[in-house]
């Protein structure tokens, strides 16, 4: 897979039935496609508990929730302890460009989550913004924070 722009790590990784890779997912506690958004999706999770000291067991991984009367999946939310949702993450493949539209898509999300901070990746290039409901604006942030530094 594709170097990402974020430390390396190590996966479960096997040849599935149908003779495609597919990799262990420990959120999700099964064997998922390792598709090149998916490879994304592994990374900036493991990132968010190694490095940034997210609690593993605070994470969920493509968690459906209902935008506009239709369901959706965040590719991945973390939690505070009373079970409250502090960031959402949008992951792209690396080839796909961070737009306009991909923020879209994170605000919709976010539409029924109300979190104050939101992460577009798509494993090269990584935006981190702080959501100000008093203020209706937005900030963003020079790097991804700690998970102390959002509660």
């Amino acid at each position: 897979m594709q170097t990402l722009n974020l430390p390396q790590y190590r996966f479960t990784i096997k040849q599935g039935p149908d003779k495609k890779l597919i990799i262990f997912d420990r959120w999700r506690k099964k064997y998922v496609a390792l598709t090149p958004e998916e490879w994304v999706r592994q990374n900036f999770v493991m990132f968010l508990v190694e490095e940034k000291t997210f609690p593993g067991s605070l994470m969920s991984l493509e968690k459906g929730l209902q935008v506009e009367g239709r369901t959706k999946r965040t590719d991945i939310v973390a939690y505070n302890r009373q079970g409250k949702p502090l960031l959402i993450v949008e992951c792209k493949a690396p080839e796909v460009k961070i737009t306009e539209s991909v923020f879209d898509q994170i605000v919709r999300y976010n539409m029924s989550l109300q979190v104050n901070y939101i992460v577009v990746t798509n494993g090269l290039q990584h935006f981190c913004c702080h959501l100000d409901y008093e203020k209706i604006s937005y900030t963003f942030l020079k790097e991804i924070p700690f998970y102390k530094d959002l509660l």
